[in-house]
């Protein structure tokens, strides 16, 4: 499968601004050439009449020395214009790919002048206030460990979407302003102006949109998901949103998504980050009974050496139950004194062996359900869907729904009845999926702009308050507290 056979006809890194600039890395090249770079000074060497500036941009670093130059701090933008020449063999920095050349200094620009930082960048920056890195995340996103991340991040998002475009898969997105129906999390709400007194939600995962995909005969699904629930944060989940691979096949049963799951995932791995090893291939498959039992938890950490950051230990845990007892905390179904809940969604299928136990004793029905999982933390999960209206409505029955829950579903209940084909899918998450991967602490370590652990989105401060213009036009008051 010839996943990227398109680059060989583009060439990405050329831009209308790169035909006027030379890249660091291309200096390599251009021993002996005249040049101009530029980029951000990212450190300064002042020996008096001689200065020396390592100079970054986005393919690295190179020294550059000269003599007189204007007085320029760390971080500033610049342009250096000057001759790429080899270091003598003593001098000659094996730490960066650059390392044999520096660029003589013939003249220094200062595009934009840096106040003084405030906070380091040039650390891991692991030991900062939290809030003091989301505050100023334009700047903590040159930190070298961050930069990186991020990039990663965007080959991660090309390969999988080059990847699946091959398979026949069609990127479609989905609404973010929806309706708000009872999934699983609590919803973010979005008054609307041109109905008075009605909402909005933003989606949990556009479950149902996918499932109607396939109503529409699309049969091969695919987007990168925002995803938005109101739970606490903790270092696999970030407050508010987060990303996920959401993809959902039409004639498949569950082995078919976990077989191309696994492949896409195992060429990721070998493509992008060859210096780590996937413990076992096949990934073991366990089952949610043997997983409890045997490691005491859902997603267990399979790794030999639990210290070993490049040991990558997948496996897929399924025979989930269906149904769990509902608790005081499950606000989202129903009422009435009903017994189960969920344990995935509302829309996962019985496993085709316990349907009869569906009458007689729910609480042993498995599911079709299946989690991915990594080093210990749940990347991915998915499920075949429950495709025969009679079978949702059982469901719906066990779980308590109301006529009127159970209407906020009418779209489907109606859009199953003009043929529906069996379906299923699986939405890993890029979020946990890079954390794991990159063996970062927190899924905030891998996001562009992620909120803080208090709620609180980068740079932007939000939540604000609204003014009372706005809350008028939406048919809004607030109590007085």
């Amino acid at each position: 499968m010839k996943i990227f056979s398109f680059l060989s006809r583009v060439n990405l890194k050329t831009t209308i601004q790169d035909m006027q600039r030379t890249l660091v890395l291309e200096s390599i090249e251009k021993i002996g050439e005249t040049v101009k770079e530029q980029g951000w000074v990212d450190t300064v060497r002042d020996h008096g009449k001689i200065t020396f500036i390592d100079l970054r941009d986005r393919s690295g670093i190179i020294q550059c020395v000269g003599q007189n130059l204007e007085k320029v701090t760390v971080e500033s933008v610049v342009e250096i214009t000057g001759k790429i020449v080899e270091r003598p063999e003593k001098l000659i920095n094996t730490d960066i790919k650059t390392g044999k050349i520096e660029l003589q200094i013939e003249k220094l620009e200062i595009l934009s002048l840096a106040s003084e930082l405030p906070l380091p960048i040039d650390t891991d920056g692991y030991d900062i206030d939290e809030n003091v890195r989301t505050k100023f995340r334009y700047l903590d996103l040159r930190r070298p460990r961050m930069a990186r991340n991020i990039r990663i991040r965007s080959k991660v998002t090309q390969f999988l979407r080059n990847y699946l475009h091959e398979l026949e898969f069609v990127e479609i997105e989905t609404p973010i302003l929806t309706k708000t129906t009872p999934e699983g999390a609590r919803d973010f709400l979005v008054p609307s102006r041109l109905q008075t007194g009605k909402f909005y939600a933003l989606p949990q995962s556009p479950q149902q949109y996918k499932q109607l995909l396939m109503v529409a005969g699309m049969e091969r699904y695919f987007q990168f998901a925002r995803c938005f629930r109101d739970e606490d944060p903790r270092k696999d989940r970030a407050y508010g949103e987060f990303t996920q691979l959401d993809m959902e096949m039409s004639f498949v049963e569950q082995n078919d998504i976990l077989d191309l799951t696994e492949k896409m995932f195992s060429t990721l791995v070998t493509e992008l980050f060859p210096e780590k090893r996937i413990k076992e291939s096949p990934w073991p498959r366990i089952s949610h009974k043997l997983a409890k039992e045997k490691y005491g938890n859902d997603k267990p950490d399979l790794r030999a050496d639990k210290n070993d950051p490049n040991e990558l230990a997948f496996c897929w845990i399924v025979d989930f139950p269906l149904f769990t007892e509902q608790s005081k905390d499950d606000f989202f179904y129903g009422s009435g004194g009903a017994k189960w809940a969920p344990s995935h969604h509302m829309f996962t299928s019985p496993h085709p062996d316990d349907l009869g136990l569906l009458e007689i004793d729910p609480g042993k029905v498995r599911g079709l359900q299946h989690d991915m999982v990594l080093n210990g933390f749940e990347v991915g999960g998915g499920s075949i869907r429950i495709h025969d209206p009679k079978i949702q409505e059982k469901v719906f029955k066990l779980i308590g729904f109301s006529e009127k829950q159970k209407a906020q579903f009418e779209h489907m209940l109606t859009a199953f009845t003009y043929g529906v084909p069996p379906h299923g899918g699986i939405a890993p998450g890029l979020d946990r999926f890079l954390m794991a991967v990159l063996g970062e602490t927190s899924v905030r370590e891998v996001m562009a702009y992620p909120t803080s652990s208090s709620g609180q989105t980068a740079v932007l401060d939000a939540p604000s308050e609204a003014s009372d213009e706005q809350l008028k036009e939406l048919g809004i008051k607030l109590d007085e507290k």
